[in-house]
């Protein structure tokens, strides 16, 4: 049997569970946010969104879905740009790959210019952890200036390749808010 197009590239990617796409996810109810709760899901009550699930998703294990079964519904629903395009045939499985892979690595980029600045919280979804890291004070050596100044043209090309590739040029889906 031929894996589905999700088993194929979802399992590949996690971006839209990592932190990378989206800082949080609503939930469809107070029902649902206690059942991720449960399971131990970290969710913010928000007066205007409801009930949040924060990213990165303490569920990822790796690229793949600890509670796959019992997801919150916005996350059974949603379809990034990319696998959108796979699905129309206007993008093959093998390129998706390679913009999956292109994706990950700028972002682990990403992730290493934060490091060497002091920026190791990986518990808030990327663009705020990338914002930390550029929020603090001008260093007095200018080494560490030029990995700041590297860091935000890394972020800033990552933020245009995500939104590009799967997010569809900007258009958001109701149920996710972007990171960024």
């Amino acid at each position: 049997m031929k894996p589905s197009l999700p088993d194929t590239l979802c399992t590949r990617c996690g971006l839209c569970c990592d932190g990378s796409l989206f800082a949080d996810v609503e939930l469809a109810g107070r029902a649902e946010a206690t059942r991720l709760e449960v399971v131990g899901l970290e969710i913010e009550d928000d007066e205007a969104n409801g009930a949040l699930l924060l990213q990165p998703c303490r569920a990822l294990q790796g690229k793949r879905c600890g509670i796959y079964a019992h997801r919150p519904q916005c996350c059974r629903t949603f379809e990034c740009h990319l696998l959108q395009d796979v699905r129309r045939g206007t993008v093959g499985v093998e390129r998706a790959e390679e913009q999956i892979a292109e994706a990950r690595k700028r972002i682990e980029r990403v992730r290493n210019l934060m490091a060497h600045l002091g920026q190791h919280d990986g518990h808030l979804p990327l663009s705020e952890s990338c914002a930390e890291a550029l929020a603090r004070d001008p260093h007095p050596v200018p080494q560490v200036n030029r990995k700041r100044t590297e860091l935000e043209a890394a972020m800033s090309t990552v933020e245009e390749l995500l939104r590009k590739t799967f997010l569809g040029g900007g258009r958001r889906s109701h149920a996710h808010r972007a990171a960024g």
